[in-house]
C-alpha cells in the first residue's frame, strides 16, 4: 500500500485498555487506546533482557467507531500512523506535553472476539473494511507490543478500491 507520509510509524502490540469512543462538538467519532508493546534482546552476558513501551493510540472518523466495535483490552493489533505531540494542562491546571500516535491503518492479528464481520463505506479514500483488516483516515495508538512471532491468525490483505 502506498504510504501517504514519510514519518510513518508502526506497531504491534496488545492493547492495555478498551477504546474509549466519544465524539466532538461537530459530530466527528475519535477513540483514544492504550498499546503495550515487548522488546526482548540477550546481553554479551547472555542474560535475557525485556523492555516494555507504552503508546496512545488515537482514531478518527470511521476507524474509531470500528476500534470501538472491535477492538477490547488484550486483542493483538498492527497499527501504522505518525507520531503526534500535543500539550495538555492536567486537573492541577500543570501544562504537559503528551505523544500520541495517530493511526491511519489498523490490522487484528489475532482470533478473539465476534466472528469476522464485512463492513464497507463509502468513502472513496477508505477501503473494504473486516474484523481483521482495517484501513481508515486517522488514529493514535498508545501501548504496543512486538511479539518475536506474530502469528495468531491470518492476517486478511487490505484491497485499494480507488
Amino acid at each position: 500500500m502506498p504510504s501517504r507520509c514519510l514519518n510513518k510509524v508502526m506497531l504491534i502490540g496488545n492493547l492495555t485498555r478498551d477504546p474509549e469512543l466519544r465524539y466532538t462538538p461537530a459530530g466527528m467519532a475519535v477513540v483514544s487506546f492504550g498499546l503495550a508493546t515487548n522488546r526482548v534482546w540477550i546481553t554479551k552476558q547472555g542474560e535475557k533482557k525485556e523492555d516494555a513501551q507504552f503508546h496512545r493510540i488515537v482514531a478518527w472518523n470511521k476507524l474509531a467507531e470500528l476500534c470501538s466495535q472491535l477492538l477490547a483490552k488484550g486483542r493483538r493489533i498492527y497499527v501504522e500512523g505518525r507520531i503526534q505531540y500535543r500539550e495538555i494542562t492536567d486537573a492541577a491546571n500543570m501544562r504537559k506535553q503528551v505523544s500520541e500516535i495517530v493511526i491511519e491503518d489498523m490490522i487484528i492479528l489475532d482470533n478473539k472476539g465476534a466472528p469476522m464481520q464485512s463492513t464497507s463505506h463509502t468513502n472513496p479514500d477508505e477501503t473494504n473494511v473486516t474484523e481483521e483488516s482495517m484501513d481508515l483516515n486517522n488514529g493514535a495508538i498508545e501501548d504496543i507490543v512486538i511479539p518475536d512471532d506474530i502469528g495468531g491468525g491470518e492476517e486478511v490483505p487490505i484491497e485499494e478500491t480507488k
